[in-house]
Parts: C-alpha cells; sequence; structure tokens
C-alpha cells in the first residue's frame, strides 16, 4: 500500500467523505482565520512577562512569547489530530491570556508571572487527570439539550460581532463593540471590509472551493490598493484616528521585512527565560489566592473547552443521535496536554479555537485538517515578522462566513417549550454580549432545572444537572466578590 494510501487510511478519509486537497485547503483556512494568536498572544502577555522581569533584551519578550505560543499550539494539536482525529486547532486562548494578565497584574492578589504560570500547569495536569477517568466527558454529557443546540448559535454571534468589530463596521466607538460606525463609508477599512465579506458570501453561495480563503486574500488585495491610492484611516469625533491602519507597506518595507525574518539568531528562540518558570512560582503560593486564581482558570477553560467541542462537532456532524460528542475524552486530552505544555513553556491556557468553523466549513474532517495546521504553525517560527503583510482586519471576513453557518443549529432548540427556550435564549445571546462562552453556557445550566422544575418536571431533571447549576452559583459569588 502506498505511502498516501496508508495515511489517508489512517485517517478514515473515506469513512469521513474527505480527500488529501479538502483536508489541505481546510487546514490553510483554519490557520488563516486563527494565525492571529501567534501575534496578539505575546502582545498581551507581554503587559505582565516583559523585557526586564525576563532579563532579556529589548523586544525580546514578545519574539520568545511568540515561539512558546506556537510551540505549546503544536503539541496540543499533533494530540488532536494523532489520536482524537478530528479537524480542531488550539492555541492560547483569548480571553484566557487577558485574565492571566489581569491576575499578574492585580495589586490585591500579588500573584507573580511565574506563579500564574504555576496555576496553568496545575489546570492542566488536573483536566489530563479528570480526562483520564472520565470525570470532563460526564460533566459535559449532562449538558441539557437546549443548552447543547444554543452553544454553536452563540458562538456564531459571538464570532459575528468579534469579526465586526475588527473590520470597524461596528465599534467604531470602542467603549460600545455594539454601535455603528457613523463615518463607515469615509473608512477604507470598513468599506474594504465590506467589499470582501460580500465577495465571500458569494462564492461560498455559488460552492466555490476555498471560498474562505479566496476572502480573506481578496480583502487583503483590496486593502493593499485602497493604500496605494492614497486612502487614509478616518478619525472619530475627537479627531483620534481608529486603530487597524491600512496596510501601506512599499516594496522596500516588504523587503525588509522579509530580510529580517531570514536572518535567524538562534538567541532570539532561546526560551530558556519561559520555559520551566512555572516551578520557581510554586514557591510562591499563598494559600486562598492561589486557589481562586486555579479555580477561575478551571472554570472558565473548562466550560469553554466544553462549549468549543460541543458547537465545533455540531457543525461538522459528527455527534450522535443524543447530541453528544463520541469519544470526547480525546479531543479533552488533547486541550488538557496543550495546557500543561504551556504552562511549561511559559504561556497561558491553551484551548480549543472556535475559527475551527471555518475549517470545517470548507470540508475538514480529521485530524489531518489539524496536522496541517500544525504545520503551518511550525512555518511561521522563523517567519514571524511576514505576518505583519497580512492587513489585521482581513482575517475577519470569514467569521461573518462561519456565524452564518452555525446560526443554523437555533432551529434544534424547541421553542414552544420553555425549558428549551429559556435556557437555549440565555445560552445564545449571553455569550456575545458578555464575550464568554463559559457566560452563557453558565445561564443556561443554571435556568434549565429551575424552568423543568416551574413546569412540573422536576422528576426529568438529573441530580448531576443540579450540581453543575450550584456549581455555576457558587463560582460566579466567589469569582465577584474575590477577583473584582
Amino acid at each position: 500500500m502506498a505511502l498516501g494510501d496508508s495515511v489517508a487510511a489512517f485517517f478514515g478519509f473515506d469513512d469521513h467523505g474527505t480527500d488529501y486537497s479538502t483536508e489541505l485547503l481546510a487546514g490553510l483556512t483554519t490557520f488563516l482565520t486563527m494565525s492571529y494568536i501567534i501575534v496578539v498572544n505575546p502582545f498581551i502577555l507581554n503587559i505582565a512577562i516583559t523585557d526586564a522581569k525576563l532579563g532579556v533584551a529589548d523586544g525580546m519578550a514578545v519574539q520568545l512569547l511568540a515561539v512558546t505560543t506556537i510551540l505549546s499550539a503544536v503539541a496540543a494539536m499533533l494530540v488532536m489530530g494523532l489520536y482524537a482525529n478530528l479537524p480542531f486547532g488550539l492555541a492560547s486562548g483569548m480571553g484566557l491570556n487577558a485574565f492571566f494578565v489581569s491576575v499578574v497584574l492585580s495589586p490585591q492578589l500579588g500573584i507573580t508571572w511565574q506563579t500564574a504560570l504555576a496555576a496553568v500547569f496545575l489546570e492542566g495536569v488536573l483536566f489530563i487527570a479528570l480526562t483520564a477517568i472520565g470525570a470532563r466527558e460526564y460533566v459535559i454529557n449532562l449538558f441539557p439539550e437546549p443548552v447543547k443546540a444554543g452553544v454553536g448559535p452563540g458562538i456564531g454571534l459571538f464570532l459575528a460581532i468579534i469579526g465586526l468589530q475588527f473590520m470597524r463596521i461596528t465599534a467604531f466607538d470602542t467603549s460600545d463593540i455594539l454601535s455603528f460606525n457613523p463615518i463607515l463609508a469615509q473608512d477604507p477599512v470598513a468599506v474594504v471590509s465590506i467589499l470582501g465579506i460580500l465577495l465571500t458570501f458569494v462564492l461560498y453561495a455559488r460552492g466555490t472551493r476555498g471560498s474562505i480563503v479566496i476572502g480573506v486574500l481578496g480583502t487583503s488585495a483590496l486593502g493593499y490598493i485602497a493604500a496605494a491610492v492614497g486612502l487614509e484611516a478616518a478619525a472619530n469625533e475627537v479627531g483620534d484616528t481608529y486603530d487597524l491602519q491600512p496596510q501601506a507597506l512599499a516594496p522596500s518595507d516588504v523587503i525588509g521585512i522579509v530580510n529580517d525574518a531570514l536572518a535567524f539568531d538562534a538567541a532570539s528562540y532561546d526560551i530558556t527565560p519561559l520555559a520551566g518558570a512555572f516551578l520557581e512560582g510554586f514557591g510562591d503560593v499563598t494559600g486562598l489566592t492561589f486557589a481562586m486564581v486555579l479555580f477561575t482558570f478551571f472554570f472558565v477553560d473548562f466550560f469553554d473547552t466544553a462549549g468549543t467541542l460541543v458547537g465545533l462537532s455540531r457543525a461538522a456532524d459528527m455527534t450522535d443521535e443524543d447530541g453528544e460528542v463520541p469519544d470526547m475524552d480525546e479531543p479533552l486530552m488533547a486541550d488538557a496536554i496543550g495546557t500543561t505544555v504551556g504552562g511549561i513553556l511559559g504561556t497561558s491556557t491553551v484551548t480549543t479555537f472556535i475559527e475551527s468553523s471555518t475549517g470545517i466549513e470548507e470540508g475538514g474532517r480529521t485530524g489531518f485538517t489539524t496536522l496541517v495546521v500544525a504545520g503551518l504553525f511550525l512555518l511561521t517560527l522563523p517567519f514571524i515578522p511576514l505576518l505583519g503583510l497580512l492587513p489585521a482586519y482581513a482575517p475577519y471576513v470569514a467569521l461573518l462566513v462561519v456565524a452564518v453557518f452555525m446560526l443554523r443549529n437555533v432551529t434544534d432548540i424547541a421553542w414552544d417549550d420553555n425549558a428549551h427556550a429559556i435556557p437555549g435564549a440565555l445560552t445564545i445571546t449571553l455569550m456575545p454580549l458578555t464575550h464568554s462562552i463559559a457566560t452563557g453556557i453558565a445561564a443556561g445550566l443554571l435556568s434549565y432545572p429551575l424552568v423543568k422544575t416551574a413546569q412540573g418536571e422536576f422528576e426529568d431533571v438529573q441530580v448531576g444537572q443540579w450540581a453543575l447549576a450550584a456549581a455555576v452559583v457558587i463560582y460566579y459569588v466567589v469569582r465577584t466578590n474575590t477577583l473584582a
């Protein structure tokens, strides 16, 4: 049997109705939509893990954090691809990295960045143990059907808000993420993004393969053309230029970026100041405070991951007749190992990315898609500066397509039954409005047993579902009184 046939058989291409070209395209699509984390995560963590704290030269911390972001993501995706055989990309999660920074900078907590890494590492170890005995899968399977059905649409709306914000169609006023850009027609970023969205939807509606990738690259090209003809970013009502300027790079600028990337400097990849720093963090553990930080990381990551896996599995039609994800412990183990490796190497919690839905929409159905994403992550190591050539807003065009795709699951909710409608609606609406997948799920978990009981259906509620509702209440009471 030829190597290609052996690989296809290993990943079950025939069983999943896919092939090499589909999986490669899906991997490229997922990479394009989640590669922003390679740049964004280091800059966020650099707020707390600075050059001075690491004892490195100016600007070196960001480079080292980018390396650890890539390596931890690759470790998690190797497990996801080879062990779980699922098309889900993983990396340091947005939101969790911001929480990491807020913990380190909080004067009330007095937590060092090393101690925060210790919490990330211990969280990963706990997840590995709980996954190994099936506890995480058991808890996730306790999720009521309306909550499961609401996860996909909630994530879709969440993605849409993020995409519209970064493309400057909404959120021209950064204090109000739902506001409309009042001078949209004067803002080339918004105009280019709208054209890119329309192009992508037209290609998508026509069934064009690679429509999302073509849309992202087409939007980038339009952005360069706009910059080349001298269009400038619009200013808001107080005269401040809004963020995410269109790229306006001369050929000499591009050549300079490429030359810098090719000038390999081994010292720029020496992550010794970060790797293993979590061990020092255990020496600064302060009892209850550390426990609260650990519990918060644990809680948010648990429900973020659960919601993302359920939503992605539904999008890929990988759930069984009960709406459950078969062999859930396998992708959960990939997530747990990624988080543990991230804590060891020196980055924040690794989690499954909702942007994986873009690759799923392009037909990705096996772990080969994830291996493609992992390979592309590795290829960025020597070319991290080149990521600056892609306009920051261009990849977000894909999120609007995915949002439409994921909203389809809203029909799975029995809207004529309050026990479905209320938890489902809360799950869907609170995800985008609070910018938290975990909060949306928590609202659904809390409301479901209460509404079922109010309808006289107490006997249909499992004991475990009451326990989940109680855990939600305890968490938010403690969380909002301790870390406020």
